[in-house]
């Protein structure tokens, strides 16, 4: 696995995926994974590297890659140094960028900072505390009934409930609603995605490390292309927040993978791998 220097001298990990003859040639698709957690629950998204090569970091504390000397470095503004750290190490003047779920955070600071760095960015159930749109337990537990039929939807809206009313904290129960089929594939990818570095989660979204008025006023200025994609289903990133953050770019395309939830990739990788594809070239 390669490997490269951060700023602060924090070695970092990175998977290089696709090239082949199936793959689309020139430079990769840098992909920022979510959690914080081992980039591995990221696979090969679902066959894109099949289309695109991809460059796919494990953020710091994660995966391969080393623990920081310092846990303030765990901010999310200070993981997207990493990403130009990357992006320097490939050696491109610059590179498409891709960013799932809090990575998308990090994506979208990495637009707003290195704009001339990006060619084209694909946000997948994008996490938006970078640019402070907030999703309400309302909304969240209105999308959950779109559920109501599936047989383990009565002890997981419970839990959301209470989790929501500040009365539970049963966070496995609810897992079920990040799917779009709650089956063998899904309960074992499940296992995978869990962050294993409980500082880094802790530490991701620690005071500064987000500033939404100056990344919103950077994002306005954005020349490069954006896909905003995420599933009919996904509490994470509910079709509203994410239509709400297209809003903030000059040139943005939603997209709401039907049947799908957190992960499109697992639940339709065709129909996931056919829109990224196109997006990205």
């Amino acid at each position: 696995m390669p490997t490269f220097t951060a700023p602060d001298g924090t070695r970092l990990a990175y998977r290089l995926m696709g090239g082949g003859s199936g793959a689309g040639g020139g430079d990769p698709v840098l992909c920022v994974p979510g959690g914080p957690t081992d980039s591995r629950y990221l696979g090969d998204l679902g066959g894109l590297s099949a289309r695109r090569r991809l460059a796919v970091l494990d953020l710091r504390g994660t995966g391969r890659s080393a623990l920081p000397h310092d846990t303030a470095d765990y901010r999310c503004d200070r993981l997207v140094d990493d990403v130009e750290a990357l992006r320097a190490h490939l050696g491109p003047a610059r590179l498409d960028l891709l960013g799932h779920s809090a990575g998308a955070n990090i994506a979208t600071q990495y637009a707003a900072r290195y704009p001339e760095r990006v060619g084209r960015l694909a946000l997948i159930g994008p996490g938006t505390r970078a640019v402070g749109i907030e999703v309400t337990g309302e909304a969240r537990r209105a999308l959950a009934r779109l559920r109501e039929r599936e047989p383990w939807f009565p002890a997981a809206f419970a839990a959301l409930e209470a989790i929501g009313a500040g009365t539970g904290s049963d966070w496995e129960a609810i897992a079920p609603f990040f799917w779009g089929r709650w089956d063998a594939a899904a309960r074992q990818h499940h296992a995978a995605a869990r962050p294993g570095n409980e500082e880094a989660a802790a530490f991701f979204g620690a005071e500064g490390a987000f500033d939404p008025p100056a990344t919103r006023a950077a994002l306005a200025a954005c020349r490069a292309p954006v896909l905003l994609l995420t599933g009919e289903f996904d509490l994470n990133s509910p079709p509203g927040a994410t239509a709400e953050f297209a809003g903030l770019f000059p040139d943005a395309r939603l997209v709401v993978q039907p049947g799908a939830g957190h992960y499109p990739w697992l639940d339709d990788a065709g129909r996931f791998v056919a829109t990224v594809a196109a997006f990205l070239g």
